[in-house]
């Protein structure tokens, strides 16, 4: 039996929310800031201070949370790494089970994130596909969202401004984590368009 995420009380309007696969603590904190209680979980620890699990979600049990946010890693999915798609096969295999591992979690609203990649092909074709530019941060990046129980997020500041930044970041040790932080401007869309009622529970905190 997967142990339980901690959690506390949610009542009225405030929902439980899980971010997973995410370390920077940036969509977990809009919600946070809008009164949820709301918990990130990652292999890393949390570049910010918060409720965060240091750990593998699969050994989670996150069935009493009205909504999980999931970043699954990209590495052998996105197919800017096609080129490599042959010498990788079984990783692809394995990242492809974890995405239908989110997808089929017990959890009423589900939004999956990633850009471009193979999911659209195996699985299912993205539900939206945004962009930074759309959030009021003047770049470029495919971002693919595969939803349940969520509508598609609106523009909340469309500016100009087309360049690729992200992609264009030099080899560094750290690019994949810069590379693959979720823009401010789209988790206060995430926060401020997702937000519905929740019914008030008592949730267990034993892990």
């Amino acid at each position: 039996m997967p142990a339980v995420a901690s959690g506390s009380v949610t009542l009225g309007d405030g929902m439980r929310v899980a971010v997973l696969c995410e370390f920077s603590g940036t969509v977990r904190d809009a919600f946070l800031m809008r009164g949820h209680d709301a918990i990130s979980c990652d292999l890393l620890p949390t570049e910010r201070p918060g409720p965060h699990i240091e750990g593998d979600c699969k050994d989670y049990d996150w069935s009493s949370y009205d909504l999980v946010i999931a970043h699954p890693p990209c590495t052998h999915l996105a197919v800017s790494g096609a080129r490599w798609f042959k010498d990788k096969q079984k990783e692809q295999l394995e990242a492809l089970d974890f995405v239908r591992y989110l997808m089929e979690l017990p959890v009423p609203k589900i939004a999956i994130e990633n850009p471009i990649s193979i999911i659209s092909s195996r699985i299912r074709k993205p539900d939206q596909i945004i962009q930074p530019w759309m959030f009021g941060h003047g770049e470029t990046k495919s971002t693919c969202l595969w939803l349940k129980g969520l509508p598609k997020l609106v523009a909340t500041n469309i500016v100009s401004g087309r360049d690729a930044v992200c992609h264009r970041r030099p080899p560094t040790p750290d690019r994949w984590k810069l590379r693959s932080l979720t823009y401010q401007g789209i988790a206060n869309a995430m926060a401020e368009q997702w937000e519905f009622e929740a019914d008030a529970r008592e949730v267990s905190n034993d892990t």
